[in-house]
């Protein structure tokens, strides 16, 4: 055989094993994508996010307007907080229950410290119980599971 059979014959080869290589990545991202939508536990949120998803507050500095399609809670927390390491099980195993009947949103205050701002979060965690219809309700502080369903039933799911 001559050289530039060889050649050609490894060009082909290494472009059957990069199409293999882009199927399976392609597929791993889609795994990845419907486990993340999928995902059991408050979903993690930035600034940005949050001005889609919660309330735009830049656009309307004066007034709150929440967004959502799903009543929400927004727990404004850090890494380092105790309470706020408290209370992380409570809000993993809320979302499990009530999947689809509300959100609950995290924001990290050291990661997001213009949204922690825009709303003077001074104190962790702070919890925003946001019904679709009217002002949020504001929490500051642990409080026990039972506590947050009956706010959930009370202030979110209230018909």
């Amino acid at each position: 055989m001559k050289k530039n059979s060889y050649i050609y014959i490894g060009l082909m080869l290494a472009l059957i094993l990069a199409s293999f290589a882009w199927i399976h990545f392609d597929t791993q991202k889609a795994k990845a994508k419907v486990y993340l939508e999928n995902k059991m536990g408050p979903i993690h949120i930035t600034k940005a996010e949050f001005l889609k998803k919660v309330d735009n507050f830049e656009a309307s500095p004066t007034e709150w307007k929440y967004l959502g399609d799903k009543p929400c809670i927004v727990d404004f927390y850090a890494t380092w907080c105790g309470p706020c390491k408290a209370i992380a099980p409570i809000l993993d195993e809320l979302a499990a229950k009530y999947k689809g009947q509300i959100y609950i949103y995290e924001v990290d205050v050291d990661a997001e410290p213009e949204l922690a701002n825009a709303f003077g979060i001074q104190s962790i965690p702070t919890l925003f119980f946001c019904p679709m219809k009217g002002d949020r309700q504001i929490i500051q502080g642990g409080m026990p599971k039972e506590a947050f369903e009956n706010a959930i039933t009370e202030i979110l799911l209230k018909k």
